[in-house]
């Protein structure tokens, strides 16, 4: 039987033993945010996002648990819209008093004051959600675990297999967002990393016309083809984390190049496409719950919420020091329908994870790629590795 891992919204475990008739509370934390507006009609908007996986991941937990004395339980706290992390009902009490375990679905800002609340700091956090390197980095918490992926791991994953394809002359086209330069860094850093050169970068600073209207079509093609106007490159990469206008690069380049990055070839933590290692088996299960795909968000919790329950089964208690000392120990792993066990690095508590490369139907490869080595595991070659570590709270 698969092991899963723990990753979406908030999860709080009380300081109980592990034994007969053990409930551990989960504590659920996301936002109440506005409905996104999709790209396109042919692409519906994920309802309850992170919920669902940490909903499926509560249904693994305790189907594996009741053959343990554990029963574990789902409180679900939504931060209004527009409010502070503070002013949320129920969190404050939610996150007192020592021991809590904590898996959050929330954005940077929303993380950062939910570790500044009082008691936090006796707490286990989980990050479900955000691929901010600094959370990983001089940001980093001695209690904070990372379920989703980083920005650098998303990078490294596509700079290696565009290196093992021998497309190491890049040219980066980046948006105007804090999160496209956030990621273009990430970029530029990979490619210094993996013997890749960025032979030409620009930044994206168009007005595209609408495309359900007649000239949105022809917009896009007049806008794209100076942009993209070049002497020579292997591969366009382009940084829009907002989803803003990357969908138009494939197809309308002046070169015939491939697409990469936020759009056209995609790292991702999970992808709809994965259906090696019984991804399926999780896919149809997931979709039978939510009525719909599984997205990385969606996985992210549902790691995070396995994690705890194989963490509170080794460490024999729910307390957060024994949870934190059963996620670090180096014989710690547990499987998660990517092809190998995951575990966490014990310098940034982040998860070391395969990374998928896909298009929105094809998985087209799954990083570490094969001559990536590494001293203890080929996963270490994404990410931060130990002596790369900005992070102060190592260990």
């Amino acid at each position: 039987m698969f092991r899963y891992l723990v990753a979406l919204m908030l999860v709080v475990a009380g300081p109980a033993v592990a034994g007969p008739g053990i409930e551990i509370e989960i504590v659920h934390v996301t936002r109440d945010e506005p409905p996104a507006t999709p790209f396109s009609f042919t692409e519906p908007v994920p309802q309850g996002e992170g919920l669902q996986g940490a909903r499926l991941g509560l249904a693994d937990d305790n189907a594996g648990g009741r053959f343990r004395g554990q029963a574990y339980r789902l409180r679900e706290i939504t931060i209004p819209r527009d409010a502070p992390v503070a002013g949320a009902p129920d969190l404050a009490q939610a996150i007192a008093g020592p021991g809590r375990l904590i898996v959050a679905d929330v954005e940077t800002a929303d993380l950062e004051a939910l570790l500044a609340l009082p008691g936090a700091d006796q707490a286990l956090v989980f990050n479900a959600r955000t691929t901010d390197d600094r959370l990983r980095r001089d940001g980093c918490r001695a209690n904070l675990f990372h379920t989703m992926i980083s920005r650098a791991m998303r990078a490294d994953a596509l700079a290696q297999y565009l290196v093992r394809q021998d497309w190491k002359r890049w040219f980066l086209v980046v948006g105007p967002g804090e999160a496209d330069h956030a990621l273009a860094d990430a970029v530029r850093r990979s490619a210094a990393r993996f013997g890749a050169e960025i032979v030409l970068e620009k930044p994206w600073t168009y007005e595209v016309g609408h495309r359900r209207t007649d000239s949105g079509v022809s917009n896009a093609r007049e806008e794209i083809r100076p942009l993209t106007r070049a002497d020579d490159y292997d591969v366009l990469i382009v940084a829009d984390e907002a989803d803003d206008f990357g969908e138009y690069l494939p197809y309308r380049t002046v070169l015939a190049r491939p697409v990469a990055g936020t759009h056209g070839l995609v790292p991702v933590a999970w992808s709809r496409a994965n259906e090696q290692w019984g991804a399926t088996q999780l896919q149809r299960r997931f979709e039978k719950q939510a009525g719909r795909p599984m997205t990385a968000r969606d996985y992210a919790n549902w790691l995070a919420l396995r994690a705890i329950a194989e963490a509170v089964t080794k460490a024999g208690s729910a307390d957060a020091a024994g949870v934190r000392a059963a996620l670090l120990d180096p014989g710690f792993a547990m499987a998660a329908f990517k092809g190998t066990p995951v575990s966490f690095r014990p310098w940034d508590r982040q998860m070391r994870q395969p990374v998928l490369l896909a298009t929105p139907r094809v998985l087209v490869s799954v990083a570490p790629e094969d001559g990536f080595l590494h001293q203890v595991t080929p996963l270490d070659t994404l990410g931060d590795d130990a002596p790369e570590t900005a992070c102060p709270q190592n260990g």
